[in-house]
């Protein structure tokens, strides 16, 4: 592609740009990529870079069609990327590091798992799709469903690294929350009136919405109950919660994008932390938990049952999810037992796992808090 940018910037101001300037580059590309290939071939590889070769020459180059099915690069990349051959978790993955430009550590975070565990998923997908000769090309408009979970799935988690970034010195990354906003919006016009659609756009406008109060003015994190809700997005709130709604009226089984949208609705809809529909959050949160039993849910489910039933029920709560080893090395399994901790008055214990949050975390703005949590208790 380097070679054929390179081609592009000596030819087009002589001959002019073509009408299609995509499929221009990605040709000539192909023809330098088979003029490497035949370079590079020997005695002893010829039939594996002729096949190489073979590949590359039947792919079909983007044209006019393919804008019309999907008009906006980075969300065909998503799609392309999101093959029905590899699995779910896979197809993911690579998506996210490879087209979204994810650092595999971010990566990692989003399956709860370890950077190495994490880059040897990776390495493993890319084997399977040079084995199994899976092709680069955008998909039809009819093999579109087949890869709109995955695709739902890398919005979502590409939104999830906006609103709370894996390390760095800043709380959120509005780039990225607007970036997956944006493709979630192409995407309903894609494929309107689906409700998993609508229901993960709704979650990511009501979640962003609060974001202009999630922060100080030097990046120190705001808690929900702290935040000033005069600076919350009102207009975000209100489209959010009409795309919920809707979602939540088909006959089908809501999706978990839904739901979270409907317990985010909740959140945007209060007058004040206190006066919050806390029962109606705890009762979603158990819905959620059947649709999707993830540890992560879980630990949400328990800090929300804090505030109806009061700390000591959801420690028993967290610390079951503890001893299940799920979310080992994800520093908010101790931060939310802390805080239980410390709401009870076991402030030795508080300490000790505020300490241990402390040496799992790796974002400056959630240390801080940690950190000074931890001083008030000394």
């Amino acid at each position: 592609m380097q070679e054929a940018f390179a081609a592009a910037l000596t030819q087009w101001p002589a001959s002019g740009i073509p009408v299609n300037p995509r499929a221009w580059l990605v040709s000539v590309a192909r023809r330098k990529a088979i003029d490497r290939i035949r370079r590079r071939s020997s005695f002893l590889n010829t039939q594996h870079q002729l096949e190489a070769e073979a590949a590359l020459a039947s792919e079909p180059a983007p044209d006019a069609a393919d804008a019309e099915t999907i008009d906006d690069d980075m969300l065909r990349l998503i799609f392309i990327c999101c093959h029905p051959s590899l699995n779910r978790d896979a197809q993911v993955a690579l998506t996210l590091r490879a087209v979204c430009a994810l650092p595999t550590e971010a990566v990692a975070r989003a399956f709860l798992v370890s950077e190495e565990t994490m880059a040897q998923r990776l390495v493993r997908a890319k084997t399977k799709i040079r084995t199994a000769k899976i092709p680069y090309q955008t998909p039809e408009p009819d093999r579109l469903d087949a890869r709109v979970d995955g695709v739902l799935a890398v919005i979502y988690l590409v939104f999830t690294e906006g609103y709370a970034p894996t390390t760095g010195p800043d709380a959120t990354r509005a780039d990225l929350s607007a970036e997956a906003i944006r493709l979630a919006r192409l995407l309903d016009r894609l494929i309107p009136e689906r409700p998993a659609i609508q229901g993960l756009l709704a979650l990511l406008l009501l979640h962003d919405a609060r974001r202009p109060a999630r922060t100080t003015l030097e990046g120190d994190i705001i808690l929900l109950e702290h935040q000033d809700r005069g600076l919350w997005d009102q207009a975000g709130i209100a489209e959010g919660a009409d795309l919920v709604e809707r979602a939540l009226r088909a006959p089908d089984i809501p999706s978990v994008y839904a739901v979270q949208a409907a317990i985010a609705a909740l959140h945007g809809k209060a007058a004040s932390f206190a006066a919050t529909d806390w029962p109606q959050i705890v009762g979603l949160y158990e819905v959620l938990l059947k649709l999707q039993p993830s540890p992560v849910i879980a630990l949400n489910h328990a800090a929300a049952v804090s505030i109806l039933d009061g700390p000591a029920k959801a420690l028993n709560l967290v610390d079951a999810l503890a001893a299940r080893e799920a979310l080992d090395g994800y520093h908010l399994l101790p931060a939310v037992r802390a805080d239980l901790l410390r709401r009870l008055g076991r402030h030795d214990e508080a300490r000790e796992a505020y300490r241990a949050a402390l040496a799992l975390v790796r974002q400056d703005p959630e240390r801080r808090l940690l950190a000074k949590r931890l001083a008030e208790l000394d």
